[in-house]
């Protein structure tokens, strides 16, 4: 009808029906179900309770005790006696690794007088043979009456050096680190040309070590010597044992057979090593008698022996290269004295003379030990007199 207005529906653009909807969301349908939280439970409140006194006691004493501790702590740091205790504790506590034993020095021969007339008279055996070096070194057991005649000179040792070897040997058995039984294998290493027969066995042979000592002294064995140098931990070792013992110039260079002469040694070394053997200084009584026995039994007799007086005995070892020869020995006589004998010569390749010079300083030495006691006193000195030019011209002794 004409009269009466008529409502028309709202047409709004699609943005803003839009923003119409997202401001005036649509309640939720009833397919749509909210699912409410659980209610949380609710824990009781624990209310710490206050310490009481007993615990306000404990803690202060605690307390307390820390402080004091702290503090002595701290005193005791800065005391000087305390600290000077303190590191001596730990220096001591200290592990010493491979700390090698301190060995006291055996005690030296006490030389008394050295024995003029008989140095006189070897020496003048000495000027007779030019080219020739002789070192002698002899000791009078019983009166320590000595003669040094170049003793302190270095020789090549040859095979001398096996007598300090043979002493370390038996000392080793002493002490319980090598037995005489034990067997000792034959090494391609090991093996030395020259003395001996062992070389020539096959190797992996096996030998007692008493019997590998014993042919290094009775028949010279230069493989026997290196089998127990080996045994023995070896060339270094066996020469820190040598200074240990006072011997200051004896030294191994080289294994055995050293035809070179690299191995060293003084007729005064060699001198003192008997003395100390002598003695049993440096092994048992037991071992030092077995090493006498086994130096009387050496084969080679040519160099202080021939000088002896019937009857006499020696034990001793002889070395023998181009350059030098020498023998060392204890010599018992049959008036019941005792004496060590070393002489050593250095000479030209193979020079014969030098053996000969040996025999006879030995039987001069010997000579001289034959005489009653009261003829061996070495005379004092003569007093120095002036003489007159003209007497001196003539040729006049000072009276």
């Amino acid at each position: 009808m004409k009269g009466k207005s008529r409502s028309r529906p709202v047409h709004l653009p699609a943005k803003a029906a839009l923003n119409n909807q997202r401001a005036n969301p649509s309640p939720p349908t009833t397919t749509q179900k909210k699912v409410a939280p659980p209610p949380a439970t609710k824990r009781p409140v624990k209310r710490k309770k206050p310490p009481g006194l007993v615990v306000y006691a404990l803690r202060l004493l605690i307390f307390g005790m820390g402080t004091w501790v702290l503090a002595g702590t701290l005193l005791s740091a800065l005391n000087p006696a305390t600290r000077m205790n303190q590191q001596a504790k730990e220096k001591s506590a200290r592990p010493i690794a491979k700390a090698e034993p301190i060995v006291a020095l055996p005690p030296a021969i006490k030389l008394n007088q050295e024995i003029i007339p008989l140095k006189t008279a070897v020496q003048q055996l000495g000027a007779k043979n030019k080219g020739l070096t002789p070192g002698a070194f002899f000791i009078d057991l019983d009166t320590h009456n000595y003669l040094d005649w170049n003793g302190s000179l270095p020789f090549a040792a040859a095979s001398t050096i096996k007598v300090p070897v043979l002493v370390a040997f038996f000392q080793d058995v002493d002490a319980g680190k090598i037995r005489l039984d034990e067997k000792l294998t034959l090494q391609k290493k090991l093996i030395g040309s020259g003395s001996g027969g062992m070389q020539y066995q096959p190797l992996g042979t096996k030998f007692t070590a008493l019997n590998t000592a014993t042919q290094m002294i009775v028949i010279s064995d230069n493989t026997a010597t290196n089998m127990l140098i080996d045994r023995m931990g070896g060339i270094a070792k066996l020469n820190e044992r040598f200074q240990s013992w006072g011997l200051v110039s004896t030294k191994i260079n080289n294994p055995l057979p050293d035809l070179t002469g690299t191995n060293i040694t003084t007729p005064k070394d060699m001198g003192e090593l008997m003395s100390l053997v002598d003695r049993g200084e440096l092994m048992s009584l037991r071992s030092r008698d077995r090493l006498l026995e086994i130096m009387r039994r050496t084969k080679t007799r040519t160099l202080l022996p021939p000088g002896l007086g019937e009857g006499a005995i020696i034990a001793h070892k002889t070395g023998d290269i181009g350059s030098m020869v020498g023998d060392v020995g204890l010599v018992d006589m049959p008036n019941g004295k005792r004496y060590i004998a070393v002489a050593m010569v250095k000479r030209p390749h193979n020079d014969s003379r030098a053996q000969e010079l040996i025999r006879q300083i030995s039987r001069t030495t010997y000579q001289h030990f034959t005489k009653p006691p009261a003829l061996q006193v070495t005379p004092s000195p003569t007093p120095f007199i002036i003489t007159s030019p003209q007497a001196v011209e003539e040729g006049q002794s000072p009276r």
